[in-house]
């Protein structure tokens, strides 16, 4: 007999946002971290993008990090900042809020679900057969679980014990990213005369968040002060008076991203299947949103649900991390030094002047414009639901709310009595029926015809759409809820 369902190994962002998913729909999780408690020294990861919200949102969450954060409608390719405020959707906008806050805010969420983190543990080994894995842990005692997902980041111990390959590119820059005393204020912003820079303070911190390019690249040591101060007087001739240091970190730019996402009955998420350089913030988003996606799939497979269910995590994520991955080589590559890289960004800024173009950046950035490959069909096939203002029988309701509890809907649209009943499915899958009236935007592709009737997956993403007559929707929800 199993100790837990579901082991979660990791508890930043990615393992915490599972956590909270699968005690949505009632499975026994138990989270293990190799930290000693909550505490996250080095907080690299600083906001929230758009879809990030959305999922939130989705949740009935989203308010608990917009009251923390610091709102902002100012995206970034490589430095060259846009507007995202055009953006159609109600969270056309970012936060900036630091991870050790958004991870205590996660924390609590799974903790009024049920669900408690082991601090002070980490995965050491695990066996698995046809029916489980043993998790074999740090302090010598072993738990069973029907499935293990890794989220413990890009050194993951899950991931190399399951022998998954991590292939990709090594690094070219190292950076040393800090928070920090100084005497003197810097200059505000993002910089690359002296190699790629930053200073930035974030709400409610005392300290200054620095980002600098090191010389060299290949140091192993643990980074200090004084390689810090090295690095900014290289950078800008000053340390602006650098007195202490909270704490310091290296990372680089090595890029690198699982061959498989699913090992039998273990699974990877966020940064234990992909890493790349941190820039535009997309590392943490990717990951909370692969939870999201993995999260009720594993549910349901755990409730009686084919394991091809689980196929279709990998299927459709590892190529939207894919698409993740080259973005930021490519904008790393735009963020060099040199009058040739200049040019080059004076080119690109001229670009992201053009209305198409921009859409485009900011919609990939804002990961508004993932779609899953579901076929030909209406353009919201694949796509995220946008956040609907509904009018139904009981009153007026905002679409995202029908996802709270992480369940399908079957939203009828179109007016008439839908004759297809959802009892077979029905603690998987609601029904509901509700007029829209305006018009339906979607990000790069625009205005688009309102359809009758839409199955949406829990994960918000448009599963089939039609109008509700014939086999289609019946196959539909056979393939996504059966």
């Amino acid at each position: 007999m199993a100790d837990a369902e579901v082991v979660v190994a990791g508890a930043g962002p990615t393992g915490l946002m599972l956590a909270g998913e699968l005690a949505l729909a009632g499975i026994e999780v138990t989270v293990i971290e190799r930290r000693t408690s909550r505490d996250l020294v080095g907080s690299r990861a600083g906001g929230m993008t758009p879809r990030t919200l959305e999922l939130l949102d989705q949740r009935g969450i989203a308010e608990r990090f917009l009251d923390e954060g610091t709102i902002g409608q100012l995206g970034h390719y490589s430095g060259l900042f846009f507007d995202v405020s055009e953006l159609p959707s109600r969270h056309n906008y970012g936060i900036a809020l630091l991870q050790y806050r958004i991870e205590a805010i996660l924390a609590d969420w799974i903790g009024e679900r049920g669900v408690s983190v082991k601090y002070g543990h980490a995965v050491a080994d695990f066996d698995q057969d046809d029916f489980g894995v043993d998790v074999q842990l740090s302090d010598g005692t072993t738990i069973r679980t029907a499935y293990l997902v890794g989220c413990d980041g890009g050194r993951s111990t899950v991931r190399k014990t399951a022998g998954i390959a991590f292939p990709g590119w090594e690094p070219s820059i190292s950076c040393l990213v800090a928070d920090v005393d100084m005497k003197d204020e810097p200059p505000w912003g993002l910089h690359r005369d002296g190699g790629f820079h930053s200073f930035f303070k974030f709400e409610g911190e005392d300290t200054v968040r620095v980002m600098v390019t090191e010389p060299r690249v290949g140091s192993a040591d643990v980074p200090t002060l004084s390689d810090l101060s090295a690095a900014l007087l290289a950078a800008r001739g000053t340390d602006y008076g650098l007195r202490s240091a909270t704490w310091v970190s290296r990372f680089n730019d090595a890029t690198r991203q699982a061959v498989d996402y699913r090992a039998q009955r273990v699974m990877l998420a966020g940064d234990a299947a992909h890493v790349h350089f941190p820039i535009g913030g997309q590392g943490l988003n990717t990951g909370v949103q692969d939870a999201v996606n993995l999260g009720w799939k594993l549910a349901q497979v755990l409730r009686g649900s084919g394991e091809r269910l689980l196929d279709t995590y990998h299927d459709e994520r590892h190529p939207v991390a894919a698409r993740v991955l080259r973005n930021a080589m490519a904008q790393t590559a735009l963020n060099g030094p040199g009058v040739r890289i200049d040019a080059l960004r004076d080119t690109v800024a001229e670009l992201l002047e053009t209305s198409e173009a921009r859409a485009r950046i900011a919609a990939m950035m804002c990961g508004l414009d993932i779609t899953y490959d579901f076929g030909e069909g209406h353009p919201l096939l694949g796509r995220r639901m946008p956040d609907l203002d509904l009018h139904t029988p009981v009153g007026p309701i905002r679409l995202f709310t029908l996802l709270h509890h992480a369940r399908g809907v079957l939203l009828n649209l179109s007016g008439h009595t839908l004759d297809f009943e959802v009892k077979p499915w029905s603690n998987r899958l609601s029904k509901c029926d509700a007029k829209h009236t305006g018009a339906l935007r979607l990000p790069v592709v625009g205005e688009v015809t309102s359809p009758d009737v839409v199955l949406i997956r829990p994960d918000g993403h448009v599963a089939w759409v039609g109008n509700g007559v014939g086999a289609g929707l019946r196959d539909a929800v056979d393939r996504w809820f059966a």
